[in-house]
């Protein structure tokens, strides 16, 4: 039974996180069109500096969560250590989209909110990898 609470509450707080991994690029979209509007900027960053806090409470709880189901009750094989190489993958995207907005916030040019649109496309890709190696366990 305990084992379905974690599990439970470790998918909850990945879904959290990844939700803040979705929408951190589309707020720093907003600002790189917000042009010269400092207080729509200003804003934007502090939208940022809130989901980005967030998003750092919410992976720490799935992470946590994540080691309990790993040590506790024996979640092993090659798929989880390829999960957990993509899992890395998404965790360096999360800290350049949050050097991203501390630089924006402090006035520092963005990339375009074209190249934003593109980057903000990767996460979902590493998304539906990591749902296919945890529900099909390929290797």
């Amino acid at each position: 039974m305990a084992y379905l609470w974690i599990k439970t509450f470790h998918i909850v707080f990945v879904i959290a996180w990844m939700a803040s991994v979705f929408y951190l690029p589309r707020i720093l979209i907003n600002i790189a069109e917000a042009g010269d509007a400092p207080v729509v900027r200003e804003r934007l960053a502090l939208m940022g500096k809130r989901l980005y806090s967030f998003g750092h409470m919410m992976f720490g709880l799935a992470a946590i969560l994540g080691v309990v189901l790993w040590m506790q009750y024996g979640v092993v094989g090659a798929w989880l250590h390829a999960k957990l190489g993509l899992v890395a993958l998404l965790i360096v995207y999360f800290i350049v989209c949050g050097g991203m907005l501390k630089r924006a916030a402090a006035g520092a040019a963005l990339p375009s909110a074209k190249a934003l649109r593109w980057i903000n496309e990767l996460p979902v890709l590493l998304l539906v990898a990591i749902v296919y190696l945890v529900l099909a366990k390929p290797f």
